[in-house]
């Protein structure tokens, strides 16, 4: 009787072992843990920044693209098939140019190393990234934002809390797009909002089946915990309901550049009537494999996002959208006072006011050319604006942006 009570005993122990390790593998803590080890790739090697970030190199075959099913047999492309007005130069080497103007661009994690080649490196995710998240399964995810230039309702200027200033043009099949973009890093009022310069290259309608490729820099402290100005990407193809993410925060973009880190820190930034700091961005479709292809400044290509994951995209943009986007979260039911482009109006002009200059798109025949017919589009230009021109040295360019919140900006 005692052996089998002890039997029994010892039965309910095991029992009540393997409840509360079952119990402890739901806990939120070993949630995050298991969701971090996801996000955060083997390292070849590590790079602590000075801003605190850390900078993982990690294999080109083990990055967060090969999560994703279709890409697990992927060979890598290593390089594109053509280049818009040229064959590939695979001599690239330099991050961007300089001029009277134009300071040559870094990002800020260069100054403690760079990683070797045959890795590509990625901003590690790290704890507190994911506590300030809404929830892990949205975390290094946009709510809808693109900018719908075609219906614009009054008395829905805030819906969702986005407003834009921008230049687009539609009504044509486009290839990819290009813009050099100034620089800034604008003042953000609550942690919960942000303010981006980007170009979108977009497909479909604006509903539930929107495509889109979006790159810029951005300010965001919800998304990286302070306020540094930061390259970034991101793509979605179900308008950003389910597909889709920041960076690298998810399978899908392809890095094959050792050099360059979507989500670090750009270093240096511009500053009013002083120094002005520019980027190149330039996004195009690789006419033989049909991949979306983005080069940083004039050497930089980083990598591609495949085309399965498009429906649209897969065949060409119907839109391209350049400019500025804030999230107005209304503090205390007013206006936000955050920020965008240089917190300037556009008639502030060179120096004062943010830019966008030799703003181009890639047509059917693989060549950059002008936008034709761009027209311009802000939700209420008395908090933010945008205007737009055209001369020999800048091409097609506008200024954009503004302050918030103001007398006239409530």
């Amino acid at each position: 009787m005692d052996t089998a009570r002890g039997v029994a005993c010892l039965l309910v122990a095991v029992i009540c072992l393997s409840c509360a390790a079952a119990a402890a593998a739901r806990s939120p803590a070993a949630r995050l843990h298991r969701h971090l080890k996801r996000l955060n790739k083997p390292a070849v090697k590590s790079i602590e920044s000075p801003d605190g970030d850390i900078i993982d190199c990690v294999h080109i075959s083990h990055q967060p693209a090969f999560d994703h099913p279709y890409l697990k047999n992927h060979t890598i492309q290593m390089r594109p098939n053509y280049h818009p007005e040229r064959l590939y130069d695979e001599s690239k080497t330099n991050v961007a140019s300089s001029s009277n103007d134009e300071r040559p661009m870094a990002q800020l994690w260069h100054q403690n190393g760079r990683c070797p080649e045959g890795t590509v490196p990625i901003r590690r995710t790290k704890k507190d990234d994911l506590l300030r998240a809404s929830s892990m399964r949205r975390y290094g995810r946009k709510r809808h934002t693109t900018a719908n230039p075609m219906s614009v309702n009054p008395t829905m200027l805030n819906e969702g809390g986005h407003q834009h200033a921008i230049a687009y043009v539609q009504g044509d099949k486009y290839y990819g797009a290009k813009a050099t973009i100034n620089v800034w890093e604008p003042k953000i009022e609550q942690p919960n909002e942000f303010s981006l310069s980007q170009l979108w290259i977009l497909g479909g309608s604006f509903g539930e089946d929107l495509n889109s490729i979006e790159a810029g820099w951005q300010v965001s402290p919800d998304l990286y915990g302070d306020n540094n100005t930061r390259l970034f990407t991101y793509w979605t193809s179900d308008a950003y309901q389910a597909t889709g993410c920041y960076n690298m925060l998810c399978s899908g973009f392809v890095q094959i550049n050792s050099e360059i880190a979507m989500g670090a820190s750009i270093f240096p930034t511009s500053s009013y009537s002083g120094s002005q700091y520019d980027i190149s961005i330039l996004i195009w479709k690789d006419p033989k494999e049909g991949n979306w292809w983005m080069q940083f400044g004039k050497d930089y290509v980083l990598g591609y996002w495949p085309s399965f994951l498009f429906s649209y995209l897969a065949d060409s943009a119907s839109m391209v959208e350049w400019g500025g986007e804030v999230v107005n979260s209304q503090p205390d039911g007013v206006h936000t006072s955050t920020q965008m482009g240089s917190g300037h109006f556009p008639e502030e002009g060179f120096s004062k006011a943010s830019y966008f200059k030799n703003v181009q798109v890639v047509d059917s025949t693989n060549n950059l050319k002008a936008p034709k017919g761009m027209g311009t589009f802000t939700e209420q230009s008395n908090c933010y604006d945008v205007q737009n021109g055209n001369n020999g040295d800048w091409g097609t360019y506008f200024y954009y942006g503004g302050p918030g919140r103001s007398s006239n900006c409530q």
